[in-house]
């Protein structure tokens, strides 16, 4: 059974900084029609950027549609068309002031498959150097490093709800035990 569904028309419903709310029109696998509400995102990046002591750094930030502080990766949105190799380590050393050296790609994240087109595009690295933080002016956030085991208990013991965060402690442990980073 071919499970696709046809756009057949999409109407913009707002035109925001961030994202576009779109309302489309689908056809259905068995020919029938429904309505399709679209968050259209232009994706972000993720890193897991770890100390030589596998301590993993980490941010603090207010996240308004939670209304509550989260325990965060250093993470970023994308500009429309800019490279996501690029943008990720833009975020690094503007969120931690660190960089480093070589990237390990951890693949993408699609967080929110029901009503967004967002992608998140995870990395990991070892990092090579810590200057100053440049935060967006409307950026405030608390740099931290927390063992890497510990971060994994907390995710595990959902004290780390974002999903971008998680899988990307989880697979950068996986790599750390491996001996791949």
């Amino acid at each position: 059974m071919d499970l696709t569904e046809k756009t057949l028309e999409s109407r913009r419903l707002f035109t925001g900084k961030i994202i576009n709310l779109c309302l489309d029109k689908a056809l259905l696998p068995d020919g029938t029609t429904a309505n399709r509400e679209l968050v259209q995102h232009p994706g972000g990046v993720s890193v897991a950027a770890l100390t030589e002591n596998n301590e993993i750094y980490m941010v603090r930030q207010f996240r308004y549609p939670y209304q509550e502080i989260l325990l965060e990766l250093p993470a970023g949105k994308l500009e429309r068309g800019e490279n996501p190799f690029e943008a990720v380590k833009r975020e690094q050393r503007e969120e931690t002031g660190t960089t480093a050296e070589e990237y390990r790609y951890l693949g993408e994240v699609y967080p929110t498959p029901g009503y967004v087109d967002e992608i998140i595009r995870l990395w990991a690295c070892r990092v090579k150097a810590r200057g100053e933080m440049d935060l967006d002016d409307d950026e405030f956030l608390e740099v931290e490093k927390i063992p890497l085991q510990k971060a994994v208990e907390m995710v595990l013991q959902n004290e780390i709800r974002d999903a971008k965060t998680q899988i990307g402690i989880l697979k950068t442990k996986f790599l750390v035990e491996k001996g791949d980073l």
